[in-house]
């Protein structure tokens, strides 16, 4: 296993320049576009971005009042808060919250340093792949999000990559031990946080196994 880690700092920057790439990405959308079912099947493009633009907004009163309206169902809680969030707001003005927050080191209760950074690494390939458009984080963006999901059992990556071994084609990151699956640490990302889109780019006898394990991704 390879041990990948950010120090604060380095997080910090990291989540500033996905947070200004995407907000300049999804300023140039139109409204098709913003319209366009993202990988989260719950979720069109402009929902995703509605999501990124709670996590330096959410207090705990306000956290408690959605885990009660989604009867304690994580995923649920999450869909609910974009959903109010896409109503609320105009596109132009989630586009400005998600800028805004570039400096912002705020996170969701409970969470880790690396979760607003995962969350955004994900979620920006959640975007730009049906809209086919490129983007790449950062290299050491891209891989610690994925060293961060495959030990996450709240995203679920544990039990998706249980008895297989993960090898990075493009940053050397390796994980577990078993069948061997091997791609681009992308497309490792977007399937063990539970994205069929991201196995067309992986290769290996592990494959096979994988692909049983993902299924459609709701938040």
């Amino acid at each position: 296993m390879t041990d990948v880690q950010l120090d604060r700092a380095a997080i910090a920057a990291a989540v500033r320049v996905e947070r200004l790439a995407l907000a300049d990405l999804a300023a140039g959308l139109d409204e098709e576009q913003l319209a366009t079912p993202s990988l989260c099947t719950a979720w069109t493009v402009r929902d995703v971005l509605a999501h990124l633009t709670t996590t330096t907004r959410l207090s705990i009163p306000l956290l408690a009042g959605a885990v009660v309206r989604a009867r304690g169902s994580f995923d649920r809680m999450e869909v609910d808060l974009a959903a109010r969030r896409a109503t609320r707001f105009t596109t132009a003005e989630l586009v400005a919250q998600l800028r805004a927050s570039a400096e912002s080191e705020r996170r969701f209760p409970g969470s880790r340093p690396v979760d607003p950074l995962m969350d955004l690494v994900v979620h920006t390939q959640d975007v730009v792949r049906p809209l086919g458009l490129d983007h790449e984080s950062p290299p050491g963006a891209r891989t610690a999000s994925l060293a961060h999901l495959a030990t996450s059992t709240l995203m679920g990556g544990p039990r998706r990559i249980a008895g297989l071994r993960l090898v990075s084609t493009d940053s050397g990151w390796t994980h577990g031990d078993g069948a061997v699956v091997e791609g681009r640490d992308s497309d490792l990302l977007l399937v063990v946080a539970g994205r069929p889109a991201g196995l067309a780019g992986l290769r290996g006898p592990g494959v096979p196994t994988l692909a049983e394990r993902v299924g459609p991704a709701a938040g």
